[in-house]
């Protein structure tokens, strides 16, 4: 029963962890080249603390975008999902699912640009069986330490590009077309690795989850606390006529 879920929550059997990077002016934002446009991150606009402006209280406007810090992707994000959900249209019931966590920290600490393989992901299944309907595909890379780091969060290189993992063409179009999960969530700035505007196509993890009408998480925190299986993650986007994204402040409820 719910109740017993609750339960078990206040008593701490049920551990509800936070897999949002703090929100704020210096949150690390993805940078497009040009003639691309950028977005303006988040930012505070003022309104009163305590003071003539409001003597009683404090609060703020905000300018933030759809894709700033820990954040929802939905389908119409990409131009193969133009005619997908928004994040208006998703199904509700499709904000939770079960977290199948696939450990590559050690291989990205060796090779900041390594891409998830399809052999990552049925070696996954064969220690801790097959990817469940309604999961979310959450690439543990280690990158979530750097989520307050701008510098070591993006890892330019020499050549200008950002080094950081992802997903390979082959694992992208496995779990879309092949594993029917909600989508994938990741600890980068973005569902695809860094130097991934080089490969056919372009952004391949858009390109095949968007178009099969999944969703992408993104700039995760605290993924190390998650364990392989069995994590219930909720991520609830705002309910933003036509939108693409949504910053999110996801869950994750674990039983220890």
């Amino acid at each position: 029963m719910l109740v017993n879920m609750l339960k078990g929550i206040i008593s701490g059997e049920i551990e509800v962890i936070d897999l949002a990077q703090p929100l704020n002016e210096q949150t690390p934002v993805i940078k497009l080249p040009e003639p691309f446009s950028n977005t303006s991150g988040f930012k505070y606009l003022r309104l009163s603390n305590y003071d003539d402006a409001g003597p009683g209280w404090y609060w703020n406007d905000f300018v933030a975008g759809e894709h700033v810090g820990t954040h929802f992707d939905a389908p119409n994000h990409w131009i193969t999902g133009r005619e997908r959900d928004g994040v208006d249209t998703i199904p509700i019931k499709n904000m939770i699912g079960e977290g199948c966590v696939i450990d590559v920290k050690e291989q990205c600490a060796a090779n900041p640009d390594y891409l998830l393989t399809k052999e990552d992901i049925l070696s996954f299944e064969q220690n801790y069986g097959h990817i469940p309907e309604q999961s979310w595909v959450i690439l543990y890379s280690g990158w979530g330490k750097y989520g307050q780091d701008p510098e070591k969060f993006f890892n330019i290189g020499l050549d200008g590009m950002p080094h950081t993992p992802g997903f390979s063409k082959e694992a992208s179009q496995f779990l879309a077309n092949e594993r029917d999960i909600l989508g994938v969530g990741v600890e980068t700035v973005g569902t695809d690795a860094g130097i991934a505007a080089l490969f056919d196509p372009p952004f391949p993890n858009h390109h095949y989850m968007h178009e099969a009408n999944r969703y992408g998480l993104v700039q995760l925190a605290n993924v190390d606390q998650l364990p392989p299986r069995g994590a219930i993650i909720i991520a609830t986007p705002l309910k933003i006529t036509g939108g693409s994204g949504s910053p999110i402040r996801p869950i994750a409820l674990v039983t220890r």
